[in-house]
């Protein structure tokens, strides 16, 4: 079969969990596949962040904002220029495009359609919902990143199950590098005084990850831990973004009288994450919603157990690995987390599952299948649906 061309939407890179996606998947591209001619059409500067990538590789670079028109007409008008055979848009997008070839995308979760529904008016609501419709049912395949998100689709959008692939998140190959040395634990201890045990949340701080009912949650477990006299100076750490827009959470740290044992130190970089995770007595993650929610993952590589959600696409992430927890049950969250922290011979059982869960999620068998699909909706290739996408 004749090389392809084929073009990767890169200029949402800048974002946390889609910039994570991109940078991992042209990173394993990069190394399964040299027949191919790649295109990476976005902002030039972020492509050093993938690393060497080999001569099949370009870069095409754009930075008009993406959400505008001046942004379509570029992004159009290269893969015209450059006669791509098929374009992959690695995220959820609304606005239906007139592209001159074939369109496969990424859909990592549903959640505006949910955050939006309260906020809009129904007509607003309702052309949004209409108009990524219209996107889905023109892409020629969506790659679902959970059979959970698979399933949101069919269900809200309709559209049939065989144009939807399931392929999996995997960690970033900076979170495989081993457990934590001497070194590391000091420098958290200097950079960040951190020098006795503690539990970690780490991902975005946002109403839907439940960060307030964990604070809660900590705070009986505070309670519980006095009457028995354990652990008298464990911490909770929360790792996130800016708490800036979100004033409840110091409200509720307040409430919850742990003024002294809640610490958000914002975001940290990958080198230094691993760190925490490796550090850390439990991993908590009782987040509302998850597309997939990889955050469990990277903890459970590092042998962390993992307490967390038992609804959305995280029970199947995690599998038999993790303790899961009804997420709106603030008793419930905290007889969880004294459980694992007072259970050794479950934090060794969860230890050794963890390490094993983590292993079957890979970014080469996920873009693998990728590479397959492809191959089957490029003009070249055989489309087993027959499907030819729409022109929007």
């Amino acid at each position: 079969m004749p090389s392809l061309k084929i073009a990767i939407d890169i200029r949402r890179m800048t974002e946390f969990g889609v910039g994570t996606y991109i940078r991992n998947v042209v990173r394993t591209l990069g190394r399964l596949d040299e027949g191919n001619e790649y295109f990476l059409i976005g902002p030039s500067a972020k492509v050093e962040e993938i690393g060497a990538l080999p001569p099949n590789f370009h870069t095409v670079s754009q930075f008009a904002p993406e959400r505008s028109l001046q942004g379509y007409r570029a992004f159009r008008s290269a893969l015209k220029k450059l006669g791509c055979d098929l374009v992959h848009v690695p995220n959820l997008f609304a606005v239906p495009r007139a592209l001159p070839c074939p369109y496969v995308m990424t859909v990592h979760d549903l959640l505006q359609h949910m955050s939006r529904a309260r906020e809009q008016s129904s007509f607003w609501r309702s052309l949004h919902f209409q108009l990524t419709k219209r996107v889905l049912g023109g892409a020629s395949r969506i790659f679902a990143v959970s059979n959970f998100t698979k399933n949101e689709i069919e269900k809200l959008f309709e559209i049939p199950s065989d144009r939807i692939e399931v392929v999996y998140n995997a960690i970033d190959e900076r979170f495989l590098r081993g457990h934590a040395s001497a070194a590391d634990r000091e420098l958290i201890a200097q950079r960040y005084q951190v020098t006795y045990p503690f539990l970690l949340y780490a991902g975005r701080i946002s109403a839907h990850k439940n960060v307030v009912r964990m604070i809660e949650a900590f705070s009986a477990l505070k309670t519980e831990l006095e009457r028995e006299q354990s652990y008298p100076e464990l911490k909770l750490i929360i790792i996130g973004d800016d708490l800036s827009g979100n004033p409840d959470l110091r409200r509720t740290v307040v409430r919850s009288g742990v003024q002294n044992d809640v610490r958000f130190l914002g975001f940290v970089p990958i080198e230094v994450l691993r760190i925490f995770y490796d550090e850390a007595k439990i991993f908590v993650f009782p987040s509302l919603y998850e597309g997939f929610g990889l955050p469990p993952l990277e903890a459970m590589v590092h042998g962390t157990p993992v307490v967390t959600s038992n609804v959305s696409s995280l029970p199947e992430v995690v599998g038999n690995a993790a303790v899961l927890v009804n997420p709106e049950n603030v008793f419930e969250i905290m007889r969880a987390l004294h459980r694992v922290l007072m259970d050794q011979a479950l934090r060794e059982r969860m230890k050794e599952r963890g390490y094993r869960q983590a292993q079957k999620f890979s970014w080469e068998k996920s873009v693998r299948r990728i590479l397959e699909v492809y191959r089957q909706v490029a003009p070249d290739g055989r489309d087993p649906g027959g499907h030819q996408p729409a022109a929007d």
